[in-house]
């Protein structure tokens, strides 16, 4: 890693290898049992099942995160390619990816009423706990796509039996993406390829289907259209247009990129013009009186961006209006957060999901947060890899200010258009000075054990909510990752 503090870059590294090991225990933790009493169940992890978190937690107080979703796994399914390919993984940790893509193939075949056929449910569920359950009828639904709309299973490949919200589309989305990268692992082809393009056409095949129709969204609380999960689709369908049309399957390449084309038009819609930011969901034709209102600002967006891994133009981590997005939380939260009211000059603030998050401690998540965690660290790194490698970065009404604070200039100095070759350059490396500074603040609530829990408190940055939950070690080796390559690139730019 280079440049920057040394003390830091030697932490994030041990942190790092950290990260790789504690996620590895969740993929296919076939060792591991799980007793849900009230529901008569005895959940023993199948191989390829990643579960969000390997604690035994029973809401008492934190949450049963015992479960393989679609969405925690297939990021962390990346991360692990992420740590295959630079070596912190040996490369037999590729049979995690392989497994992972036999189960989740397994789970496209779920059927609802085989289920039904074979149990007694409800009756061997404590009565006590029966609200919490999903209804004979809507289990008796899940057949053929409703399958993949299912949000989470059990990681022994069974129903989620309780109450959730679904569908959700993001995660299969995301699986796509996931898939077509593992693709470039040398042995990933020869030891799995028949299955997991099979799996990839399971998600790509709903997706198409489905885009057009509402769903929850990434944090399981808003029925809509989500500005996240049309940026992951709108990426998977394109990466696998490309993908398709080399394997010679020219008709779904075709209908994929047709697709991607217009969900970049229905993104489009999301601005806001007069808050200058990208709206999370696009407020409802008809809100029943009960609906919330949309919310102005949600870091889900820029999850989208840093998922979504597109490199450059609009909905990008160059696009003008992300930019603006992004600032617009940081100052949200900057005010919101009594710890970032203390925190080091070296240490960029925390951010939460949205202004009002009440789960748990409405704090600071790891995944998502920037500064204190780990989604805006990612976002630096990828737009200081854009800029070092020649991507355009526009100067507009609305990115003006973030890239003034960035270069220490003042917003005046900076015309509007593209930025000079020369400001692209010092743009590129203070970028990734501040990923450093999001980066430093990770360091700073995070204890000496190195375990990353779902949240850290707003108030004194004590974690809360999930312990180790995976997805916040699959986000870190992602956000180390971008560094690695944000710092080789603006090296190459000096030398060449």
């Amino acid at each position: 890693m280079n440049g920057g503090d040394k003390g830091l870059l030697e932490w994030t590294a041990e942190q790092y290898r950290f990260c790789a090991t504690a996620m590895s225990r969740a993929v296919s933790a076939t060792t591991l049992v799980k007793h849900r009493s009230a529901l008569g169940q005895t959940i023993r992890p199948t191989l390829g099942s990643i579960v969000a978190s390997t604690e035994m937690a029973s809401y008492d107080p934190n949450p049963d995160y015992f479960f393989h979703w679609l969405r925690d796994s297939a990021l962390v399914a990346d991360a692990l390619r992420e740590a295959i390919e630079d070596g912190t993984l040996e490369p037999s940790a590729i049979e995690h990816l392989t497994e992972f893509v036999a189960f989740s193939l397994d789970l496209c075949r779920l059927d609802g009423p085989s289920f039904l056929q074979r149990s007694f449910y409800p009756e061997t569920v404590e009565p006590s706990f029966r609200q919490h359950l999903r209804s004979r009828e809507e289990i008796a639904e899940i057949t053929g796509d409703r399958a993949l709309g299912e949000t989470r299973y059990n990681a022994d490949g069974s129903i989620d039996l309780m109450k959730w919200a679904r569908p959700q589309s993001d995660g299969l989305a995301l699986r796509a993406l996931t898939v077509v990268r593992c693709f470039a692992l040398d042995g990933f082809r020869e030891r799995v390829g028949e299955t997991a393009s099979a799996l990839l056409r399971y998600d790509l095949d709903y997706t198409l289907s489905h885009w057009r129709g509402p769903c929850y969204d990434l944090w399981e609380e808003n029925l809509g259209f989500h500005y996240h999960t049309r940026l992951v689709q709108q990426a998977a369908l394109a990466a696998a247009a490309e993908f398709l049309a080399a394997e010679g399957d020219a008709e779904r390449a075709a209908a994929c990129a047709d697709v991607a084309c217009a969900l970049l038009a229905e993104l489009d819609a999301h601005f806001d013009p007069h808050d200058g930011v990208y709206r999370g969901r696009l407020p409802d034709a008809a809100p029943p009186p009960d609906a919330p209102p949309p919310r102005r600002l949600d870091i889900a967006v820029v999850l989208g961006a840093i998922q979504a891994g597109r490199r450059a133009g609009p909905h990008s981590v160059v696009d003008p209006r992300m930019l603006g997005t992004l600032a617009a939380l940081e100052h949200l939260f900057e005010q919101d957060y009594p710890i970032n009211r203390t925190r080091p000059a070296d240490c960029a603030p925390a951010l939460g999901r949205y202004a009002g998050d009440s789960y748990f401690t409405g704090g600071a998540y790891y995944f998502s947060t920037l500064g204190a965690t780990l989604g805006a660290a990612q976002y630096s790194f990828l737009l200081a890899q854009a800029a070092a490698e020649g991507e355009a970065v526009v100067v507009s009404e609305e990115s003006r200010g973030p890239l003034a604070e960035l270069l220490q200039a003042p917003a005046e100095s900076l015309p509007r258009g593209a930025l000079a070759p020369p400001l692209r350059e010092r743009l590129a490396e203070a970028a990734l000075r501040r990923g450093d500074m999001y980066l430093a603040m990770v360091r700073r609530h995070t204890p000496a054990s190195r375990e990353m829990a779902e949240q850290f408190s707003r108030y004194d940055g004590a974690p809360t909510s999930s312990r180790n939950l995976t997805w916040s070690y699959a986000c870190f080796i992602s956000a180390v990752a971008a560094r690695r390559r944000a710092a080789l690139a603006i090296e190459e730019a000096r030398v060449g």
